[in-house]
């Protein structure tokens, strides 16, 4: 749902109902996070529906800027991983015009083998901007909360 605030700028609040995103008729949000956390978790196809051309990442993992780099980036890191799953909440989207801030909290679940996992939790602030296309993200920053050593994985 997205809400007028001062002047020009909506707060929004995704929802989510039956997996789909909801939203006032005629309002317009950048993509939902969650659409990030798929992008990583499931093979990083389709970066061009999610990410500009010239995207600036900064996360403990590395900078990248432009979308092979990105790709390269969370390349990197799925090699690293048996798997991961990573799960967004607390979004919250300023909309300003043609540009918009997203800030989300993420944790993520890294299964180093089929005995040992770990866990992070980290907050995302994202910069979108409209394009011809439609929203995508431009500038993603990771800043890092917390992350456990090897644990011993009970599944």
């Amino acid at each position: 749902m997205c809400v007028p605030v001062a002047g020009s700028v909506q707060v929004c609040w995704f929802e989510a109902e039956l997996g789909s995103l909801t939203r006032p008729a005629g309002s317009e949000c950048p993509p939902c996070v969650a659409r990030h956390s798929l992008w990583v978790d499931e093979g990083a196809t389709g970066t061009d529906r999610l990410f500009t051309d010239d995207v600036v990442v900064n996360s403990p993992r590395g900078h990248a800027h432009g979308i092979a780099a990105l790709e390269a980036l969370v390349r990197g890191g799925r090699n690293t991983y048996t798997r991961t799953l990573h799960n967004k909440s607390n979004v919250v989207i300023d909309i300003d015009g043609d540009t918009a801030t997203v800030r989300a909290h993420d944790l993520a679940v890294f299964v180093i083998d089929d005995s040992t996992e770990a866990v992070a939790a980290g907050i995302h602030r994202y910069r979108a901007r409209r394009t011809p296309a439609g929203w995508r993200f431009d500038a993603l920053d990771v800043v890092p909360v917390a992350l456990t050593e090897a644990l011993a994985r009970a599944l």
